[in-house]
């Protein structure tokens, strides 16, 4: 499912309205035409694919972020996958005052990194704000798992930044799939592996008391499984927005 397919975002057109498009053959903006719908809700439609190029040409995901229902927000994955970022963080706890953020670790393009406050040398990179600033901030869409309501506002308060990315909180789309509980429970669910399977966020936290103690081992422990978190969010990101694909034209075919 690609930006393009999408016609939910025009005022007056609901799902209904867009799988009525679709069973008619329109499955893409360059299929559009008129009379499948009524005049005012084609006029509307017309004008939302004439701009909607030119934002798309222009790699404008916060346009797309603003203009989605947030149940669909995940059909902008598709076109921006190439350099969305997926991150995770580490903390010493869950009061974004009296705790600190420990390890960021980022998925993008291909690549993961990972920050560590105070890094220890060989192991990450230095945590800033800058850093904060110039991978996640400037991204062109965010992936991360229960992000919205903990990752973001703890980096923001910790760090006295902002960061308005547009940004797909896998917990949500996750939940209209059926699938609940915490990330760890999701990538059983759906036979995502990864190299340390037992180890907790309370473990996190406690590895890192272990390495502020002088346990080099604990940091490269908790780096590792900090890294899996960020990784596996794009597995996660592939297994939702396919089967959500699957899911909505599944309902076409149906009716």
């Amino acid at each position: 499912m690609r930006i393009e397919n999408s016609f939910i975002p025009v005022e007056g057109v609901g799902e209904t309205t867009e799988q009525k498009l679709w069973r008619n053959g329109i499955t893409h903006w360059n299929e559009f035409e008129r009379g499948i719908v009524g005049e005012t809700t084609s006029e509307r439609i017309a004008s939302f694919i004439d701009t909607a190029r030119t934002r798309l040409d222009a790699g404008d995901s916060r346009f797309f972020d603003d203009i989605f229902p947030s149940s669909h927000q995940w059909r902008l994955y598709e076109n921006f996958h190439d350099d969305a970022c997926f991150f995770d963080i580490e903390t010493t706890g869950l009061s974004q005052t009296n705790n600190k953020v420990t390890t960021v670790s980022i998925h993008q393009s291909g690549e993961t990194r990972t920050f560590v406050n105070d890094a220890a040398p060989g192991v990450g990179e230095p945590l800033t704000s800058d850093v904060i600033q110039e991978t996640i901030s400037t991204a062109p869409l965010l992936v991360t798992f229960n992000g919205k309501r903990f990752d973001v506002p703890f980096l923001e308060t910790a760090f006295d930044i902002s960061i308005d990315a547009p940004h797909i909180d896998l917990m949500y789309p996750c939940r209209q799939l059926g699938l609940s509980g915490g990330l760890k429970q999701i990538e059983q669910d759906i036979g995502i592996g990864r190299d340390q399977p037992d180890i907790t966020g309370r473990d996190a936290v406690r590895l890192w008391r272990q390495y502020e103690s002088g346990d080099e081992d604990a940091l490269s422990t908790l780096v590792s499984y900090n890294r899996d978190d960020t990784v596996n969010l794009r597995t996660l990101m592939e297994h939702v927005s396919n089967t959500l694909h699957e899911d909505v034209f599944a309902s076409v075919c149906q009716s």
